[in-house]
């Protein structure tokens, strides 16, 4: 019951913040809610120096949550689902060629470089960390947050070709990014000794390749479904259960789930919506996951932020959290450029788009759920302050200023 009660807080809160921002500051609900997160983790902070109890209370409901779990496991596959569900198919193949390489070769770049980046800095700083571990941490860090994204893209005056790429990158490479994380995570495991790398190799296929050939069943099957009745009620329970069951289902075969549901979500989206349900399941299916998507976006940037209340900061780590995320944004504009020249379509890209797409290449609420998710053998303590620094100046920071950076270069 206490959880009900601590999320019916959140939802509250939620509401609260949104209708104030409604009437008053009409900001994007993505920076919204991990700023509002934030302020009340800073005035439980000082609470706790006035009433120790109450604070440790806070903690205890928050520690009582596998945010990894919560997020990685439940919330990621509802929202993955929802994002991609407006994704148009005809924009998404016309930018194919750059969202695959972006999504995969771009990932690999920036887990290398800040992987890099990080085992130099950390040594700065005496903190002598192997470099697999450093890798591990670029790895957890390079995925662009899909879910941080898509909130600020709705306010963002972008043009239609640079917001497809955003987005369709931004769903994809986190999906890649995952898998990346848990390819190196084995191999840190196991020791760089004992590296096999044809089993690496089959690792990463089976999870990614797996992946999208899990999403394309299970949204297939889901058109095929829907298509053969029209009640708006059963046909919505069937995305519902091609989200649950789906991700369950590439959980047990140890496939990527995030990828499956891109993929389905992208079918979905595109097949089931347009071809196989009447007008009026149509509204209803979009409209049921706009507001699930809404909700559990509030839920997760403010336990976000709520986060700060569990996190012990040490101010060495706090000067490498801000060294490694403005070192990030150089990081970002070169995981695309370099792809760019390589695959020879920069010439294609229209004037900006780089620099757009490292200004909104924002990390959120997953990198923080891949950061908790290592074991304390593995930096832990290091890695987790580190990456929630670089998360909160990437979406207060770059969110914040989206709207301006676009203007500005416009």
């Amino acid at each position: 019951m206490h959880i009900f009660i601590f999320f019916s807080i959140l939802i509250t809160l939620a509401a609260a913040f949104a209708y104030i921002n409604v009437r008053s500051f009409k900001l994007p609900l993505g920076i919204l809610f991990i700023t509002m997160g934030t302020i009340i983790s800073l005035i439980l902070l000082v609470a706790g120096h006035l009433f120790p109890s109450f604070t440790q209370l806070i903690k205890q409901e928050l520690a009582s949550i596998d945010f990894s779990e919560f997020l990685l496991g439940i919330l990621l596959s509802f929202l993955l689902f929802a994002g991609s569900l407006r994704l148009n198919m005809s924009h998404m193949m016309a930018s194919a060629k750059s969202i695959t390489v972006f999504a995969t070769v771009g990932v690999l770049i920036s887990t290398f470089l800040i992987g890099t980046l990080a085992f130099y800095i950390l040594h700065l700083f005496n903190l002598n960390i192997p470099y697999i571990n450093c890798l591990l941490f670029g790895a957890l860090i390079s995925p662009t947050d899909p879910v941080a994204i898509l909130s600020i893209l709705k306010e963002a005056r972008i043009s239609d070709s640079i917001k497809i790429k955003i987005e369709g990158e931004s769903l994809f490479n986190d999906g890649i990014g995952i898998v990346v994380f848990v390819t190196i995570m084995q191999v840190a495991g196991s020791g760089i000794e004992n590296l096999n790398v044809s089993s690496v190799i089959i690792l990463f296929l089976r999870e990614a390749v797996g992946g999208i050939i899990a999403g394309f069943i299970i949204g297939y099957i889901g058109y095929r479904l829907v298509r053969s009745i029209d009640h708006f009620q059963t046909e919505i329970l069937i995305t519902l259960a091609m989200v649950m069951g789906g991700y369950s289902l590439c959980h047990f075969l140890h496939v990527s789930g995030p990828l499956a549901m891109v993929v389905a979500g992208l079918i979905t989206g595109n097949k089931s919506l347009d071809g196989g349900m009447s007008d009026i399941t149509r509204d209803y299916t979009e409209k049921f996951w706009e507001i699930t998507e809404d909700v559990l976006n509030a839920i997760l940037f403010i336990l976000i932020g709520l986060q700060l209340v569990i996190i012990s900061f040490q101010f060495n780590l706090l000067i490498i959290g801000v060294i490694m995320a403005i070192l990030l944004i150089l990081v970002r504009y070169l995981s695309l450029l370099i792809p760019a020249l390589s695959f020879f379509f920069k010439k294609d890209l229209k004037n900006k788009t780089l620099e757009i797409m490292t200004w909104g290449g924002l990390r959120g609420g997953i990198s923080i759920a891949l950061a908790l998710s290592l074991p304390q053998s593995m930096y832990k303590d290091i890695f987790v302050p580190v990456t929630f620094i670089i998360v909160l100046f990437s979406i207060i920071v770059q969110g914040f200023s989206m709207k301006w950076f676009v203007k500005k270069i416009s």
